[in-house]
């Protein structure tokens, strides 16, 4: 027995409803729908023609549907304290999101370009920089925890192709990151990390086993 659509579905061409629930699956399934080319870039300028519509399906869960101003990025974003859907990390997981929010906010306030490239080595460098008492991840646990934020489309990851240089691996991260952590400022973040910072060698981070991040 097929479920019933939405009020509005009788308003959507008919050549258009496969794809509008592509759209809709891959903004609940990761958080972001990515147009640069290809089918992407298709389901992106439907869900544009049909903004209106999306946001009014996924308002009931409380997500709301933001357009990027320069990028063509649409994000489902949690009403803080009303959606009951996240993404939860763990304490490893959390470090490496608070070093990859503010690399992409230094980046940002030198310079004006929206793409923030990075490479592995980069990103191991900075966590040893903001969490120096805490073990910095394996190579393992680096390439699994960049694959999951990859998963929620909060980054892109260009591979090399000679698989002993991961270190040399161009890591993309994307303004929807920024979104799902949005700090107001560096002392709000720096007040997050502090959290998860013991302050003398050989102590446990204080911040929970999880932490609740605001992605769908």
């Amino acid at each position: 027995m097929p479920l019933p659509w939405p009020s509005f579905w009788p308003q959507i061409r008919d050549d258009d409803r496969a794809a509008l629930s592509d759209v809709l699956t891959q903004l609940l399934s990761s958080g972001a729908l990515l147009g640069d080319s290809g089918r992407d870039r298709e389901l992106f300028l439907l869900a544009r023609q049909y903004q209106r519509e999306i946001g009014e399906y996924f308002a009931p869960l409380n997500l709301e549907l933001v357009p990027d101003p320069d990028l063509p990025i649409f994000q489902l974003r949690p009403v803080p304290g009303d959606c009951g859907l996240f993404a939860r990390f763990n304490k490893a997981e959390t470090l490496l999101v608070l070093t990859l929010w503010r690399i992409y906010h230094d980046a940002r306030m030198e310079q004006t370009v929206a793409t923030v490239v990075v490479t592995a080595n980069d990103i191991w460098s900075r966590l040893k920089l903001y969490f120096e008492r805490i073990d910095p991840p394996t190579e393992a646990l680096m390439r699994e925890m960049l694959a999951k934020l990859r998963g929620r489309r909060l980054l892109r990851i260009q591979r090399q192709e000679d698989g002993a240089r991961f270190g040399e691996t161009q890591i993309e991260i994307l303004p929807t990151l920024a979104r799902v952590i949005p700090f107001e400022n560096e002392a709000a973040w720096e007040q997050q990390r502090a959290t998860h910072a013991p302050a003398t060698p050989g102590a446990e981070a204080t911040g929970p086993d999880d932490t609740a991040i605001t992605s769908p």
